[in-house]
């Protein structure tokens, strides 16, 4: 199969016997440049399943330590990475998983100062941050930069997931949701948060981003989809354009 080494053909084969998949996508996967924001809870379980399924590139953006309290739910970092960089323990674990793949690393804050240079280097963004101010950031980096964001929250039991491209026509952005910052925000570190619910959210960030690189099936785009974790449940909500939305309209 051209392009594609044996080893790779005998790694990949679950991919490649998908007829939506097949040997050119999971070439298109090997080319692709990924950035995720955070390597904590959601960019755990997302890192390790995108580098497993052949993401080439990956950066990662982190400016964190590995903390004791972290291994509950960042299944991405063990106990002999404690006090390590996030970044590092992410090189570690990709290295381990995934000789094809290459981490970027990015130990730092995004912010709006430095999101449009981050986000113009990859095609597909990745959002696991636990704050609004790094959200709002990156999202309007990626609309400035016609890139596709694809974003998760989670919270206690129950998470969200949504993909974002406000910069294609009469489509939504984040800022039709979400005017401002709130002035007040909810923490995991205040309320709590299951440790398995990152593996689920983390997942369906995963999902969601490798359809978003192979332009697979039904695109998120417009859509929040709102999980219920206590109840088992899932139900979607459609984002409607706001024609007073402060980017869109900007």
């Amino acid at each position: 199969m051209t392009g594609l080494t044996d080893a790779q053909i005998y790694r990949y084969a679950r991919h490649i016997v998908l007829k939506e998949v097949g040997g050119a996508g999971q070439q298109k996967l090997l080319r692709s440049r990924l950035l995720v924001i955070g390597a904590g809870g959601l960019g755990s379980p997302l890192i390790m399943y995108l580098a497993a399924a052949g993401v080439g590139t990956i950066g990662v953006v982190d400016d964190d330590i590995v903390s004791r309290s972290n291994l509950q739910r960042q299944v991405l970092h063990g106990a002999d990475m404690l006090d390590r960089a996030k970044t590092d323990s992410a090189v570690a674990t990709v290295a381990r998983l995934n000789d094809d793949v290459t981490i970027e690393t990015h130990r730092m804050r995004i912010d709006a100062d430095n999101a449009d240079a981050l986000v113009a280097a990859y095609d597909v963004v990745c959002d696991g941050s636990d704050n609004f101010a790094t959200r709002f950031a990156v999202h309007d980096a990626c609309f400035r930069n016609a890139r596709p964001l694809v974003s998760a929250a989670i919270l206690r039991f129950d998470g969200q997931i949504a993909t974002w491209r406000g910069h294609a026509d009469g489509l939504p952005c984040y800022r039709c949701l979400y005017p401002e910052i709130p002035p007040e925000e909810q923490t995991c570190a205040q309320d709590g948060v299951l440790g398995a619910l990152a593996g689920v959210m983390g997942s369906l960030q995963a999902t969601e981003t490798i359809k978003e690189l192979l332009g697979l099936g039904e695109s998120m785009a417009g859509q929040l989809l709102i999980y219920d974790g206590l109840a088992a449940t899932c139900h979607k909500v459609r984002v409607r354009p706001d024609p007073e939305c402060p980017l869109c309209v900007g």
